[in-house]
């Protein structure tokens, strides 16, 4: 280990493209990172998916090394890429702009089970659902409880 942990940083970068510039130039100069060293070893790790924006966790340690974890991008960004949507609805409560089947919001649920605090998957399902619905999409899943989709699962 490094020593002590002197902070964190969070951003959201797009993968392989990382660059001196704001926001992540601003946020590692604050605590005396190396920039350009950040921006290669995170454009090197992150080069097979270009351009989608990822959270990203720093940790900077007390003799301005660093460590970083990229974790899997917004639910909400997977739901639009997995139904071809630039943005959501402007009122998803109303105005609805997709509809996701039931092994979509499954595929997604599996994809961001990393990152969530759901005990299975059908709880992740869930939390698909509820993401959706803020985006303005419908899913086949809609009105089912936790143990209709974990017994549909099985």
């Amino acid at each position: 280990m490094a020593g002590a942990v002197k902070g964190y940083i969070k951003l959201q970068i797009n993968w392989g493209q990382a660059n001196p510039a704001p926001p992540v130039g601003p946020a590692l100069g604050q605590y005396w990172v190396p920039i350009q060293e950040f921006t290669t070893k995170f454009n090197e790790q992150t080069k097979d998916k270009m351009g989608v924006k990822l959270p990203v966790v720093i940790t900077v340690y007390e003799d301005r090394t660093f460590d970083f974890i990229v974790k899997q991008p917004p639910m909400s960004t997977l739901i639009k890429n997995k139904l071809n949507l630039k943005k959501g609805s402007g009122v998803p409560q109303k105005d609805k702009v997709g509809n996701l089947t039931f092994d979509q919001v499954k595929e997604i649920a599996e994809e961001k089970m990393p990152d969530l605090n759901a005990k299975d998957l059908a709880g992740a399902m869930l939390t698909v659902r509820g993401t959706a619905r803020a985006t303005g999409v419908t899913t086949d899943i809609d009105g089912k409880t936790l143990e209709e989709l974990r017994a549909e699962i099985a």
